[in-house]
């Protein structure tokens, strides 16, 4: 069944309907992975019909895709860690404890992120490894908005390297949480992102604020 080349405008009882399927299948992708999801799984999950499925989403793919895109956009939901208006040393400690906090609260097992979908599907599926990374940099450029309103702030120094700095604090919380997951202990993510945030104090303008 081919997919559709536009996108279909829902009713918002078709909205609903809809999000419900990529509500689930991030649900149980976050339980069994990828791999371990199917179809049918998401189906009965979701409580819909085959045929509701497969009229928003014409094959596994295409439902994948959608989940990597909700994942992306999760940076956004008010109820998760947020990487919008990073702009102050405060704002990147908060969004760091919240990031840890997290993983604290979950016992580090794992989910269904952008990191754990990227180590999935990055090295077998081309149109997914493309949203992934499209996905990431999203989130590197609302740390690095954030990053230069600090500099047009004069609070970093004109020789930061703010595409460098936006790199590193997003490789710190994506492969401190990975590690985190594997060991089940937080600190891993804890060392990367203390470590990181002081590596971005460093280019402080005014050094007198101690690095917490």
């Amino acid at each position: 069944m081919p997919e559709a080349t536009k996108p279909r405008r829902l009713t918002p009882k078709g909205q609903a309907t809809k999000n419900r399927i990529i509500e689930a299948a991030t649900a149980l992708i976050a339980q069994r992975g990828v791999a371990g999801t199917g179809i049918e799984d998401v189906r009965a999950a979701a409580g819909v019909s085959g045929s509701q499925l497969y009229h928003y989403f014409a094959s596994k793919q295409a439902l994948i895709r959608a989940v990597i895109t909700r994942q992306a956009d999760s940076a956004l939901d008010p109820g998760l860690p947020r990487i919008t208006a990073l702009d102050s040393f405060e704002a990147l400690r908060a969004w760091a404890d919240a990031a840890i906090e997290r993983q604290r609260e979950n016992g580090c097992r794992g989910g269904c992120d952008l990191g754990t979908l990227a180590g999935e599907l990055s090295g077998t599926d081309e149109e997914s490894r493309t949203d992934l990374a499209n996905g990431f940099l999203r989130w590197k450029d609302l740390i690095l908005n954030g990053l230069r309103a600090m500099r047009d702030r004069d609070e970093l120094r004109a020789d930061a390297d703010l595409d460098e700095l936006a790199f590193a604090l997003l490789s710190a919380h994506q492969g401190g949480t990975l590690l985190s997951q594997t060991v089940l202990d937080v600190q891993p993510l804890e060392a990367s992102m203390n470590a990181t945030l002081a590596y971005i104090r460093s280019f402080a303008t005014d050094q007198r604020q101690p690095v917490r």
